[in-house]
């Protein structure tokens, strides 16, 4: 939900970049994107009833107080009626076992959505902004991903340099959660994934910018999309 500018109009949008679409495309998936809904956020099985799978894309920083904290002077604006839309989607797609993917926010919601807490300016814990050295622009760093892990398999190794921008992270890991890949050098949690045979997985790099590298990881969830609707 952001204020866009196009043509004649400059009007409040609902915005996804194109790359994740063409990430999931090239990857065998069918896009749709959901635009924040009160409905669903209090009934979320009416949206994930006609989904395989869902994504939880980039974005703005969570409200703080989704996760109990009190905003941090380096916080964004918040979207608090996106917030509860992705939430409420986050909880209810866990517990029903729909494979989720949550990417950068995405990872961070899911976390929230798991009762877990969120770091809101990691150069203070970390002391460097080498995750988000220039607000709008990519940086890369690698990532190391624990042998066997959900993300590992799905990334298709165990080492790999990711594109990032984010400036917050997940502190408390959420119940029924585990981190399974850091950042190398600093060691901040990169994946976070549910322990069971399901396709619960955040990770905190952008996949979908990264064609070459990032195509595997899509490619996963189309195909736990895949099992899902044959099930």
């Amino acid at each position: 939900m952001e204020r866009a500018r196009f043509g004649a109009w400059d009007v409040p949008a609902v915005l996804l970049p194109r790359t994740y679409a063409a990430a999931i495309q090239r990857a065998g998936g069918i896009a749709l994107m959901l635009p924040p809904d009160s409905a669903a956020a209090t009934a979320p099985d009416e949206a994930l009833d006609r989904l395989d799978a869902l994504l939880l894309a980039g974005g703005v920083d969570l409200d703080p107080a989704s996760h109990g904290a009190a905003p941090h002077p380096e916080s964004a604006p918040t979207d608090p009626e996106r917030d509860r839309f992705e939430l409420a989607l986050a909880t209810r797609a866990l517990e029903r076992g729909l494979p989720l993917l949550g990417i950068c926010r995405g990872m961070q919601a899911l976390n929230v959505a798991a009762g877990g807490t969120l770091v809101q300016h990691l150069p203070d814990a970390i002391g460097h902004d080498g995750h988000r050295p220039t607000p709008g622009l990519f940086a890369e760093h690698e990532v190391s991903l624990r042998p066997g892990s959900l993300a590992a398999r799905a990334a298709g190794a165990e080492r790999l340099t990711v594109k990032t921008h984010h400036h917050q992270g997940v502190d408390a890991i959420g119940t029924g959660l585990e981190a399974s890949g850091w950042s190398v050098g600093d060691e901040v949690v990169e994946s976070i994934e549910g322990p069971g045979p399901g396709f619960a997985l955040g990770v905190l790099w952008h996949p979908e910018e990264d064609e070459q590298a990032g195509t595997p990881l899509l490619e996963a969830l189309v195909r736990a999309a895949t099992a899902n609707e044959e099930e």
